[in-house]
């Protein structure tokens, strides 16, 4: 398969492409250009090719999907916790930075 070829897209990959293409050069950004970024923000955004044969497993892809949502969602939740615990835990790291310079400096 030639570099550049788009057989290995869906439709509706191939259709999102086109509309992200006409976007950009509403903007003002050359076809060329255009369909360049359109490309890679598809391939951004599904992970290549769908098609079967294109080398990508599907599962797979979405899987990861999955665990990085996790792991967002935890850090939003430690986030929206009291500040009060927050507090603390800055203050134990402020002491302890504090010990280290002084030993530096001796």
């Amino acid at each position: 398969m030639p570099r550049g070829d788009k057989s290995s897209y869906t439709g509706k990959q191939k259709r999102k492409a086109e509309h992200i293409e006409e976007g950009y050069e509403k903007r003002g950004v050359s076809k060329k250009t255009a369909a360049k970024r359109a490309w890679a923000t598809v391939n951004k955004q599904d992970g290549g090719g769908k098609k079967s044969g294109s080398g990508k497993a599907s599962k797979k892809s979405s899987a990861g999907k999955k665990s990085a949502s996790k792991k967002s969602s935890g850090r939003k939740s430690a986030r929206s916790k009291s500040s009060g615990t927050a507090r603390k835990k800055s203050a134990g790291r402020k002491t302890a930075r504090k010990s280290t310079r002084s030993r530096r400096s001796s």
